[in-house]
């Protein structure tokens, strides 16, 4: 595919994707209805995703042979997690079109540039600043006030890589975690509710986005979904639309929210990739996210993706998949096991739809 070929990627071509988790897998599995052959790169054998690929590597995100070999065979790549290197993409996108465009992950991977871009696109986020010491932490409390919560700027996700500090006698515990990693300091926000939108942006610079959806944490990882949510839903397209743009992004990507009492809406965090609060969208009644992206990448019609059905999604965490057959009992609940061999407590091995009513 030339690089700079605007027509839909035929049939039959091969998409790369680098990560082989559960959204690597639904994203083969979409890329196959459409036609597709897909070849996933992941560091450990037997992922998900490698499971449904056409083709399959196994091998570090420093391996050149590795991923050149996969680069040189894809006619198209993408990911589907944010913390591959951004080294290894730049790698990848000299030989091969890589869709997102490097610059989401530079962006995003780093907590305070990820809220600085953010930002300075004139959206309102949580106050923020950027801790890296003991002084500059207390700083940080001097100006943020207490509660805050405190984050690694790198590699957290599922509530890893967090602390609140909610009075001085936690100081010593956070300044102690601070020895070893960089962080930001965030204002602590008495939200109303935690609210997501999934938007995609095609290589045309067409953008849809589906309704708010509502979550639901628990143990700082996402229990429940609901969609459409209500809310202020032009507030949030108007943000994804813009977000998009800036980025030159070309996928489906996710904004999470702090919805305030006054429905305002201040951002969370982006993630450059399909989104766990998205999985709704596979028994709406329109197309899902995990399409919704492979027809961005590859150049496809977007499609209609205005829901049918307003959905619940559980998540089935550790041991609540073993409760598959109660849920198969039910009317109008569809069941999305990821195949995950080895059932560990808060790892995420599979979700549920349930159709609550129609639209």
């Amino acid at each position: 595919m030339s690089r700079h070929e605007n027509n839909p990627l035929p049939r039959g071509s091969l998409i790369g994707i680098l990560g082989g988790g559960q959204l690597g897998q639904m994203l083969t599995m979409a890329a196959t209805r459409l036609g597709y052959r897909t070849h996933v790169y992941a560091e450990c054998s037997d992922s998900p995703g490698q499971r449904t690929a056409t083709f399959k590597t196994s091998a570090g995100y420093n391996d050149k042979a590795a991923l050149m070999q996969f680069a040189h065979m894809s006619d198209i790549v993408t990911f589907e997690f944010e913390n591959v290197p951004a080294g290894t993409v730049k790698s990848i996108d000299d030989i091969c079109p890589v869709r997102p465009k490097v610059k989401a992950l530079e962006i995003i991977q780093d907590r305070f540039t990820e809220k600085s871009f953010i930002r300075d696109q004139e959206i309102e986020v949580t106050p923020f600043m950027a801790v890296s010491s003991g002084a500059e932490l207390e700083s940080a409390i001097k100006t943020l006030g207490l509660p805050l919560v405190l984050k690694t700027r790198r590699f957290g996700y599922d509530g890893k890589g967090q602390a609140m500090i909610r009075d001085m006698s936690d100081l010593k515990a956070a300044i102690s975690d601070l020895n070893t990693h960089a962080a930001i300091a965030e204002k602590f926000i008495p939200f109303e509710r935690e609210v997501s939108i999934i938007g995609a942006r095609d290589i045309h610079g067409n953008i849809r986005t589906y309704p708010l959806a509502e979550n639901d944490h628990a143990r700082h990882m996402l229990a429940k979904t609901i969609a459409p949510a209500g809310g202020n839903a032009g507030l949030a397209r108007n943000i994804m639309e813009k977000l998009l743009d800036a980025l030159d992004y070309v996928g489906v990507m996710a904004v999470e929210f702090f919805e305030l009492a006054d429905e305002s809406l201040l951002v969370n965090e982006i993630a450059p990739r399909v989104h766990n609060s998205g999985h709704w969208t596979q028994n709406a009644g329109c197309v899902d996210q995990f399409e919704l992206h492979i027809r961005a990448i590859t150049g496809l019609p977007l499609g209609n993706i205005t829901p049918r059905f307003e959905v619940e999604m559980i998540n089935l965490i550790g041991r609540d998949v073993l409760k598959t057959s109660e849920f198969a009992s039910a009317d109008n609940v569809f069941i999305h096991d990821y195949g995950k061999k080895e059932i560990k407590p808060g790892r995420k091995m599979g979700h549920v739809n349930r159709i609550v009513r129609g639209l």
